[in-house]
């Protein structure tokens, strides 16, 4: 359908890829890859005629429609319907109910069609957009973070929309999980060039390190190979008898493809820094309400204990109060009624979209890290810059001229300095990417303190919380266990609204209800092995690294005492416990991956029912 052919791109010196190819067939749901500054969006302007190439040719059907998803905002109508409206085809602008219908899944309700769309906040007029671009019914979707601006309720509709939608898509998100939900194939910009294949993210990945690992095979030959022709060369060059063989290597060595070294992208590296408490339980919370008004509040009576180890998540629409209760649990507004109680050896990291604003614009990176933990010696403080990915200079740029994405890691590099064992996170998986949203994912499942988190993202949710507050139309509920658990017993409101008012055929309430039960026990007998398994091999890991840790102490005073013997025995216990290691983390990944599959496919299943 679409066609780029080697295709190349610069701009001034920083050259983002070169001799591109790809090719968009029929159907396809592409998933767009690639580390921040790779070329993404710039790509999605090249496809639609507001970049040029430096080299090569786009090639688009006649009277073939691509639409893509506006982050500038001009409204001319005075409501949201007639604005969303003039999305619609002249001979459909009669089709009023197809607004509606996309706007109440994009999360507007009846009360806001009639207001002004300037009245919105930004997010939502970014929605009123998307709504607008969808009504256009296009062949092709360019959606480039469309999952920034919605809450957790929009992105199941939209990811319903999208699995359904008749055309093709190219997808950029960060939420791994909605993209490999959505998309057919997977297609990466990595290292200036482009590469697809049919499946997920995971799949891309996997065949990345394949290729990778093989490549660097190949150069390690190549490598000894190129040094012993060059050593043959250097003996035999002035040698009369052997000259001329010496003669015919140098020509060898000339026609040997120069393979240079893979270049790694950076990426963040989280390890939370616990601190030891004899509590069981860290947070005590009773009778909790806020209200900017009496007439205004958003939630009561909220309770719950938070004992050691646990995460609890809080989830539901936007502007409906979950960081308002996240900042009050924090101490950073103050409550209407009710108790938070903190045990005494309690110290708490808090990462908020607000606090960014805490930052002193006339300090540097370096500067704020040492706001977190001043005690810290310099080496320490880079080192967690770096981690960051502010490395070198980066870690003395001033904050007054970092994006919000670069000040959102600050925010965090602030929490890794100090020892905590208790962590607030206010949409942390915000400006970053999949390995780093992954890498943070991982820190939350170690870290033996506590956690709260506000997210918007189910694979967060699924991986690390244990139970949740649930913001939705009759205010916020404390829930007693995992999103999977909330999804089964209770659900979202809006979507059992939409199931109802499809015109569907009438369903036999004993046969539904046995077939869904049907279903559960076919994924509880799929997924507990599996769990079991995902828990045998974390308690393991944790297990060799306490070990390890023990075992790299004795490394210390043993290579300072000169017990050369006992060095070179541990070293061997340490590499076999380091790939020990390594093997269980491949095994968990491996085990992970799986368990989301069969939980993604039987949601489906469950949700068709």
């Amino acid at each position: 359908m679409i066609q780029l052919t080697n295709i190349s791109k610069s701009f001034g010196k920083q050259e983002l890829f070169t001799n591109l190819d790809f090719r968009l067939n029929s159907g396809n749901r592409v998933g767009l890859v690639g580390r921040n500054g790779s070329g993404k969006s710039t790509l999605f302007k090249l496809i639609l005629g507001e970049e040029f190439a430096d080299d090569g040719e786009v090639l688009i059907p006649k009277n073939y429609k691509i639409g893509a998803l506006k982050q500038h905002l001009e409204f001319s109508e005075k409501t949201l319907v007639d604005e969303t409206a003039l999305a619609l085809a002249e001979d459909d602008k009669f089709s009023i109910y197809k607004v509606e219908k996309i706007l109440f899944g994009l999360g507007f309700v009846q009360d806001d069609l009639e207001k002004d769309p300037l009245s919105f906040s930004g997010g939502y007029q970014i929605r009123i957009n998307l709504a607008k671009l969808l009504l256009t019914e296009p062949n092709l979707l360019l959606l480039d973070e469309p999952t920034n601006y919605l809450d957790i309720v929009s992105l199941r509709w939209l990811r319903a929309f999208l699995k359904s939608f008749d055309g093709e898509v190219i997808l950029i998100t960060h939420d791994r999980d909605f993209m490999d939900s959505i998309s057919t194939h997977t297609m990466g910009i990595v290292r200036k060039s482009l590469s697809i294949i049919p499946g997920n993210t995971h799949k891309f990945y996997d065949q990345l390190q394949s290729n990778d690992e093989l490549y660097e095979k190949q150069k390690l030959a190549q490598d000894k190979k190129r040094k012993e022709l060059e050593e043959f060369i250097a003996k035999n060059k002035t040698r009369a008898s052997t000259a001329a063989l010496a003669q015919s290597k140098v020509k060898q060595l000339e026609k040997m493809e120069d393979m240079s070294s893979l270049v790694s992208d950076s990426s963040l590296e989280f390890n939370f820094n616990f601190k030891d408490t004899p509590a069981k339980v860290l947070v005590d919370v009773k009778g909790l309400s806020f209200g900017y008004t009496q007439d205004n509040i958003l939630f009561k009576d909220i309770a719950f204990t938070l004992q050691k180890g646990e995460t609890l998540g809080i989830i539901g629409k936007n502007g409906k109060g979950k960081s308002t209760l996240l900042n009050t649990i924090a101490g950073e507004l103050k409550q209407l009624n009710g108790d938070v109680n903190f045990h005494g050896t309690v110290e708490f990291g808090h990462f908020g979209q607000t606090n960014i604003a805490h930052l002193n614009p006339n300090n540097t990176v370096m500067d704020e890290i040492y706001v977190g933990n001043s005690k810290l010696a310099q080496s320490t403080v880079r080192s967690i810059c770096g981690s960051m990915m502010f490395s070198d200079d980066n870690a003395k740029k001033k904050i007054s001229l970092l994006s919000g994405g670069e000040k959102s890691r600050v925010m965090l590099g602030q929490i890794l300095a100090k020892d905590v064992n208790l962590l607030f996170l206010d949409e942390p998986t915000n400006h970053l990417d999949m390995q780093s949203i992954d890498a943070l994912t991982i820190a939350i499942k170690k870290f033996k303190g506590s956690c709260i988190i506000v997210t918007h993202s189910e694979k967060l949710l699924r991986a690390v919380c244990d139970r949740l507050i649930i913001f939705a139309k009759d205010g916020a509920k404390y829930f007693d266990g995992n999103y999977d658990d909330f999804l089964e017993k209770i659900g979202w409101e809006e979507e059992e609204f939409e199931q109802k008012t499809k015109a569907a055929p009438k369903v036999d309430k004993k046969e539904q209800k046995r077939l869904r039960t049907a279903l559960i026990q076919e994924r509880s007998k799929l997924t507990s092995p599996l769990k079991k398994e995902i828990e045998k091999l974390e308690t393991k890991i944790m297990e060799i690294e306490e070990l390890l840790e023990d075992e790299h102490k004795e490394l210390i005073v043993v290579s300072g005492n000169g017990d050369n013997s006992r060095l070179i025995e541990l070293s061997g216990i340490v590499t076999k416990h380091e790939k020990e290691v390594d093997d269980k983390f491949e095994l968990l990944e491996i085990a992970q991956t799986k368990l989301d599959e069969i939980t993604e496919e039987y949601e489906i299943k469950l949700q068709d029912l």
